[in-house]
């Protein structure tokens, strides 16, 4: 069995393709560089991250890109020849406006060297690339309509005016006319455009509902590329806006794909809340499921189980899923681990380097900025967790700070680290942002505890909703200020559910706002799930 979410943590907006007998999921990576995750499948059950393709200076540069912008969407596909892969970067996410610029990269092999991007348009987000059976290319993408009294954070139906259809050439770009080719249906909120064809039949798929808890695949048909596309039977492929009590919610933005065999799956991006509170909280953000597909005598696509989606799927083999095992890293190369990821920047070194015994961090802008952030981390896989490092800093101010850090962007994070506090000296510090939105203000949950010089361990233990720091120099753990509150850590905290959709974080952070770029010396970092 295939068992749900099969990218766990923070992998939205899946796109699938198949090459042979191998299969290849993209997802968004917003503000983390660098830019979209490929992982891998031969059997759909267990995957391997392969790619980052957007990994360089001339490919993307996040600076200045508010959270939850930078790469949405992304789509992935292969012409017979070689791999295609669209996004968008956004620029802007407040207000009427989204400045989202849409490009194109390819590469001959899924794991190589990108192409630099092609710059296609910028009418919205949510791109995708199609390539017909006649050889010809189309491009698909929402238009974003500013004159609507839509604002981030609540979407409202005018704001997404269509989807966009237009012939494009790798020789020409953009050719011919360009024609809004659906508006989804009554639910609204219509984005994430992918097209496949079957026995002469163009079927859409369309992400619905906003991606909060109302969010659906809607899929509709047309014999022509061009329309009109009529709605399928149920409207909803899948959906979980009326099953509040599914272990999978938000359930939406997916895509379809078939295997060698003649089976039919259709990937979803979905989410797992925290259990027993009264309000929905997901702190492993919005996750990759698949779920599989049947066509029937209607020639209509339905899920084999329903539109609700299921936790266990059946598979392709008898393959099962690799177990939960703990990740423990001791920095001893000149490589990154390849779970971790940075902020926004395609100049890494300014950030951070692999020293061959320790992740040496170069402090450089807050907690929080939006340019430069000394912060390097992983995505939160399970509910409940434990991570762990361990740090050597000597800070000359209260400007300058180094530790650990839970993480989801400069509004929602909790942060223990070294610090030279004015009156406790070397001390250990913790700063705070439970969701304090729009000012992103700080609290302070606990006096300074003075330590020695030296390293320090640092440990986090988050259990659902509540998360705890430990601190040990010598033998002994010892609980670091209160308990604080985890289930903020997540896409519904501060603003709620639509007003930030990326993931809960754990990692290293670095920052000395004084500008002479105090360092830091990080020599592991372990992460142990516990539970699913």
């Amino acid at each position: 069995m295939i068992r749900n979410p099969i990218l766990p943590g923070f992998n939205p907006d899946p796109s699938i393709c198949r090459v042979g007998d191998e299969y290849f999921i993209a997802t968004s990576t917003f503000e983390w560089y660098p830019g979209v995750q490929i992982h891998r499948s031969t059997d759909l059950v267990n995957w391997d991250l392969v790619a980052r393709p957007l990994n360089r200076a001339s490919q993307l540069d996040m600076r200045g890109n508010p959270d939850s912008c930078g790469i949405w969407a992304p789509c992935l596909s292969h012409d017979g020849e070689k791999f295609w892969l669209v996004y968008t970067d956004v620029k802007r996410n407040e207000g009427n406006f989204k400045d989202a610029h849409n490009y194109i990269v390819t590469c001959d092999t899924i794991d190589g060297d990108w192409s630099d991007p092609t710059f296609v348009s910028s009418h919205g987000f949510d791109p995708s690339l199609f390539h017909d059976d006649n050889g010809r290319k189309y491009w698909l993408v929402l238009r974003w309509n500013h004159i609507s009294n839509s604002v981030g954070g609540n979407p409202k139906h005018r704001a997404f005016d269509g989807i966009l259809c237009q012939e494009w050439s790798e020789r020409d770009g953009l050719i011919g006319p360009i024609k809004v080719i659906s508006h989804g249906s009554k639910l609204g909120l219509t984005e994430g455009p992918h097209l496949s064809k079957r026995d002469g039949w163009y079927y859409l798929t369309v992400a619905e509902g906003g991606t909060g808890y109302d969010h659906a695949v809607t899929m509709a048909r047309s014999r022509d590329i061009w329309g009109p596309y009529a709605l399928h039977p149920d409207t909803h492929l899948i959906t979980a806006k009326d099953a509040p009590d599914a272990p999978l919610q938000r359930a939406g933005h997916g895509q379809i794909v078939e295997t060698p065999d003649g089976r039919t799956y259709h990937t979803h991006l979905c989410s797992r809340p925290l259990p027993g509170l009264e309000k929905r909280f997901s702190p492993l953000g919005r996750e990759t499921a698949i779920q599989e597909c049947e066509w029937r005598d209607d020639g209509w696509l339905y899920a084999k189980h329903g539109p609700v989606p299921q936790v266990e799927v059946p598979g392709l083999t008898d393959a099962q899923p690799r177990p939960t095992r703990p990740v423990c890293r001791t920095f001893n190369t000149r490589t990154l681990p390849p779970e971790f990821q940075w902020l926004r920047t395609p100049q890494p070194e300014r950030l951070f380097t692999l020293t061959g015994k320790a992740l040496r961090l170069t402090g450089r802008e807050s907690v929080g900025s939006w340019f430069e952030q000394s912060l390097v981390a992983r995505r939160q896989e399970h509910l409940s967790y434990r991570a762990e490092t361990v740090v050597d800093f000597r800070p000359q101010s209260y400007q300058q700070m180094a530790g650990l850090t839970t993480y989801y962007n400069r509004h929602k994070f909790h942060f223990a680290g070294v610090t030279k506090h004015p009156e406790a000296g070397l001390s250990l510090f913790i700063l705070s942002c439970p969701g304090m939105w729009p000012d992103g203000q700080m609290s302070y949950p606990m006096q300074p505890r003075p330590i020695n010089e030296g390293p320090v361990d640092l440990a986090v233990i988050v259990t659902g909703a509540t998360q705890q720091f430990w601190w040990r120099q010598g033998q002994d753990w010892n609980p670091l200020g209160p308990e604080l509150d985890a289930a903020v850590i997540s896409d519904e905290g501060g603003r709620g559910e639509h007003g930030s959709f990326t993931g809960a974080f754990v990692g290293m952070l670095c920052f000395d706002t004084t500008g002479l770029g105090r360092t830091a010396d990080f020599a592991r970092f372990d992460y142990h799930p516990v539970g699913a």
